[in-house]
């Protein structure tokens, strides 16, 4: 005898899942703290420094995956099973946004210093607001294409500049890349497979490939040098940067489109920085002060526009979407 888990309902049909709220707030509210999260990455990534990046990387995503699962079966909401090109954009989606961003940074910061590459994923949301629409099949708006320019620069001086090489900038670049794709990749398949679906099929495939490129470079035995200090910091990436930080991030790109989204990926530096003082850092200086000013401002204007011409065509987001086939696992 077989359980059905929340992937499929008994007649074979995901389950309808709760309308998407109308207020519209929630959707800048999401982004915000779904990139406040991701910024904390920084802190938390110091304590891992010594540790096995592959190896840490894959225990992360799997942690995280078997929370989504475990998320899912006790809300009884529904993933449905992706199906032909699907397959290639959560595939794109986990190389780039999961396995080459973390490549990139820790490569990266070998030839350049990291205000280098932070300077680069800075530049995320001009990207953001200039193929985001794009993909979508509508123009840019004007309005977010000045706001992100307006972000980007704040942004750019919080995390302020840096000596590099070469190999430097094409790292900083793979990392401007691989981080606009971990949105623009998924902008195809939202509003099918929804914030949850996009998250656990990234996050599992990414640490298959993890493993893979733990065990082969790494050795068999690389998990086993963690240390119990480091299994905290592990935890926060996998729960808190991971599941938390997705399932706002692509709710609120499904709400407010991934233009205006992208906005608030310049609160990655500014978390960053605020972090680090609540850690015990250094107060940061007056123009890192006058960086934050300047994204705040680029938010502001950039949310000044209406959904209309941003938006993904994920109104219906949330709502019982066509009949589908579900996933359906062994066991129960």
């Amino acid at each position: 005898m077989t359980t059905r888990t929340p992937w499929a309902t008994d007649s074979g049909r995901p389950a309808a899942t709760p309308a998407r709220s109308a207020r519209p707030w929630t959707g800048p509210w999401y982004a915000g703290l779904g990139m406040a999260l991701v910024g904390s990455q920084v802190a938390v990534s110091g304590l891992l420094a010594d540790a096995p990046l592959f190896a840490v990387q894959a225990l992360r995503y799997t942690l995280a995956a078997a929370t989504l699962v475990l998320v899912l079966r006790l809300t009884r909401q529904t993933v449905p099973r992706p199906r032909g090109r699907e397959w290639a954009w959560l595939v794109g989606v986990a190389l780039s946004g999961l396995v080459l961003f973390n490549v990139g940074v820790v490569r990266g910061v070998a030839h350049a210093e990291p205000a280098v590459i932070g300077v680069a994923v800075a530049a995320v949301p001009i990207l953001l607001a200039l193929l985001g629409p794009l993909l979508g099949g509508t123009r840019p708006a004007p309005l977010v294409v000045v706001a992100a320019v307006v972000v980007t620069l704040g942004a750019a001086l919080v995390t302020g500049g840096g000596r590099t090489d070469a190999a430097g900038l094409g790292y900083a670049l793979l990392t401007l890349l691989c981080e606009a794709g971990f949105t623009l990749l998924a902008v195809p398949v939202l509003r099918r497979l929804g914030p949850h679906g996009v998250s656990l099929h990234a996050v599992w495939i990414a640490a298959a490939a993890l493993w893979v490129l733990s065990l082969t470079t790494e050795g068999p035995g690389a998990v086993l040098t963690l240390r119990p200090e480091h299994l905290p910091a592990v935890a926060h990436l996998a729960l808190g940067v991971t599941v938390v930080a997705f399932l706002l991030w692509y709710t609120a790109v499904g709400r407010i489109g991934p233009g205006r989204a992208g906005l608030f990926t310049g609160v990655v530096p500014v978390a960053s920085a605020v972090g680090g003082v609540l850690l015990g850092g250094p107060v940061p200086g007056p123009v890192v002060w006058a960086g934050v000013a300047v994204v705040v401002l680029g938010v502001v204007l950039g949310m000044r526009t209406r959904s209309g011409p941003d938006a993904l065509a994920t109104t219906n987001l949330g709502q019982p979407a066509p009949p589908r086939t579900g996933i359906q696992l062994p066991g129960g």
